[in-house]
């Protein structure tokens, strides 16, 4: 739980660093710096609205039976995996203009008024939010409660990335962000694809799915999951020792079918290139 999660909050937490970065940036070069309070309000209400999402699914499903917790739970872990995997391709397609766009939105809003400063630097970062905090709920389910290393992951994940965020806007460090990008989210593919499995297996305790009782499957002779490898294949992509068929199928399906698409090369390009350098950051 606390590397997949510290990755989850790192790459998150990085795209809405960079974000707010372009924007501040933004107004600071272009001397209207009396705008940058409305784009903290913008921010500021994004993170509190996440944090208030993760309290309301965390609330609804501990006033829930068993069953309908584990149908939540299931449900949760789907859309979890939905969001993260339209965040690693949409990152992937528009990264590398992602920059342009901000700048011109921010620009439009600020003809505008207040308000639409706000909206522009709320919808920026409350994407990611909202991301963050259903794959939040979803790790502290599948971690099946009484543990905060979920949180603690999370909450390393994105102090560093508010750290790289800050050196790399003040110039203190460059690094590719496309080689960042790419790495961090092939290790997601997997991360997700062992929510998937862990999501469709709460479906299946729920009496929503059949098949549980059918194993593809049975290595917990030989991998305890109160051993060190055990905790850590399940921390990072959600193995269980027992693995139904219909979990099995799911993990590969996914991982066969997204992993190529997203390493798959731009059309007239012959890699993937989210954000190409540090230096969109202050440009």
């Amino acid at each position: 739980m606390l590397l997949s999660n510290a990755l989850i909050g790192l790459r998150e937490g990085l795209e809405a660093v960079l974000v707010v970065s372009i924007l501040v940036a933004f107004l600071v070069r272009t001397e209207r710096r009396r705008a940058l309070p409305l784009v903290w309000i913008g921010v500021a209400v994004a993170v509190a609205l996440s944090v208030g999402l993760g309290a309301l699914l965390t609330y609804t499903a501990a006033s829930l039976s068993f069953e309908a917790q584990e149908a939540f739970g299931g449900i949760a872990s789907i859309v979890a995996v939905v969001f993260v995997t339209g965040m690693i391709f949409w990152m992937r397609k528009a990264g590398r203009t992602l920059a342009a766009q901000l700048r011109g939105q921010l620009d439009g809003a600020l003809e505008l008024g207040p308000a639409a400063v706000i909206t522009v630097a709320f919808f920026s970062v409350g994407r990611e939010g909202m991301e963050t905090a259903v794959f939040f709920f979803s790790s502290v389910q599948s971690a099946g409660g009484g543990t905060v290393l979920p949180l603690i992951g999370f909450v390393v994940g994105i102090a560093l990335a508010v750290l790289l965020g800050f050196l790399l806007y003040a110039g203190a460090v460059r690094i590719n962000l496309s080689k960042f990008f790419t790495v961090t989210g092939v290790l997601l593919v997997f991360v997700a694809a062992g929510v998937l499995a862990y999501g469709l297996h709460d479906l299946q305790e729920a009496g929503l799915l059949p098949g549980l009782h059918t194993l593809a499957f049975d290595v917990s002779a030989y991998v305890s999951p109160t051993s060190w490898y055990g905790a850590l294949l399940k921390g990072i992509f959600n193995f269980s020792p027992q693995t139904t068929v219909v979990e099995a199928i799911a993990w590969l399906g996914y991982v066969v079918v997204v992993l190529p698409l997203f390493l798959r090369p731009h059309r007239g390009t012959a890699a993937v290139q989210p954000a190409a350098t540090s230096s969109e950051v202050t440009e």
